[in-house]
């Protein structure tokens, strides 16, 4: 039987055999959020149901931050963005996608409180405050949806990301400190990222994540705002152990630019350092690259080897150029990255 019956063709799935002697899809584990994050899911979606997204919970802007400040909850946008991404591929499906990403917008001239506000966001917020329990209302969010997967937040608070930026004032360079991932976002345009850190320090992960990566056969790190969405993972302490020990193989997905807000001037190697330098005993199977965002190949593969493992390259943009990742391209080469490293 298939696993999936929408119009999209699956990719068969890279086997591997499991208790019983029968060939099965890999357990992945994929983490990130935002755009990035969903590009991931709707391309791994094509290649196994075992699948589990894990969110950062930092966003502070939008809908998601006026919904944190004003009710103390997790910030739900990253989080209905990926169940988004795994909806089933079903008028049913496709139906509750397009309910989660719809957002209200007041009448010229009015200011009203559900003005921007994503529907999917007030609906996930809704299952938390009559369960009591984030992971209990993404579960049955997903159910709702008919997710083929699991949707989990890198940790149960709200955390709060901050970061060091230099920036020029009156001629003259000045170390300013950010709080809040919208705020840093945009003040990295105008300098630097430094000494990022996640608040409160030392908040617990998810148990249900640590778990996950636990028994995954394969952890996908990124693509993703590199600062305020890949980063996070390996700045909370117990999940960065967590991605350290497990037995699991490890994928980190570079993204289709290097001149994003946050990354500006920064080449494919400066980004593979920004890793070393806040998780130097992350180490990875291997770094998936589109050649375009590569300028000298021979110095990314040192640098991912570096990291422990090999450089695969792979045409995954989509065709309109925009650096946008395309769902089959990237389920293509996350196929044959699985088949190629089998144990």
């Amino acid at each position: 039987m298939s696993l999936f019956s929408g119009p999209l063709p699956l990719i068969p799935p890279a086997a591997r055999r499991n208790a019983d002697g029968q060939d099965s899809a890999p357990s992945v584990v994929a983490l990130g959020g935002g755009h990035g994050l969903s590009s991931s899911l709707s391309a791994l979606r094509l290649l196994t149901q075992e699948l589990t997204a894990v969110v950062t919970v930092a966003d502070d802007g939008g809908s998601s931050g006026r919904l944190r400040r004003e009710l103390g909850v997790l910030p739900p946008g990253d989080l209905r963005m990926a169940l988004a991404a795994l909806c089933d591929d079903t008028d049913w499906g496709r139906t509750w996608r397009d309910v989660m990403q719809h957002r209200f917008s007041s009448r010229d001239g009015v200011e009203g409180s559900l003005d921007q506000h994503a529907m999917g966001n007030l609906l996930i917020v809704t299952l938390w405050e009559l369960l009591g329990d984030p992971v209990a209302g993404l579960q049955w969010a997903g159910a709702l949806l008919g997710a083929r997967g699991k949707v989990l937040p890198m940790a149960r608070v709200p955390l709060t990301i901050q970061g060091d930026v230099l920036t020029e004032v009156d001629g003259t360079l000045r170390l300013r400190t950010i709080v809040g991932q919208a705020q840093l976002a945009v003040a990295a345009e105008a300098g630097n990222v430094s000494q990022v850190r996640l608040l409160p320090d030392g908040a617990p992960a998810c148990t249900d994540a640590l778990e996950a990566i636990e028994l995954a056969d394969w952890v996908i790190l990124g693509p993703g705002s590199w600062y305020t969405s890949v980063l996070p993972h390996l700045l909370l302490p117990e999940l960065r152990d967590a991605l350290c020990r497990t037995s699991a193989k490890r994928c980190l997905t570079m993204n289709l630019t290097n001149e994003t807000k946050e990354t500006q001037g920064m080449s494919a190697v400066d980004h593979l350092a920004v890793i070393r330098r806040y998780a130097p005993d992350f180490t990875v199977d291997v770094v998936l690259a589109d050649p375009s965002v590569v300028a000298d190949t021979a110095e990314f593969e040192a640098a991912v080897a570096g990291m422990g493992g090999r450089a695969v390259f792979g045409r995954v943009g989509a065709s309109t150029g925009k650096p946008v990742h395309d769902p089959l391209r990237l389920a293509t080469a996350y196929n044959d990255i699985f088949g190629e490293n089998q144990e």
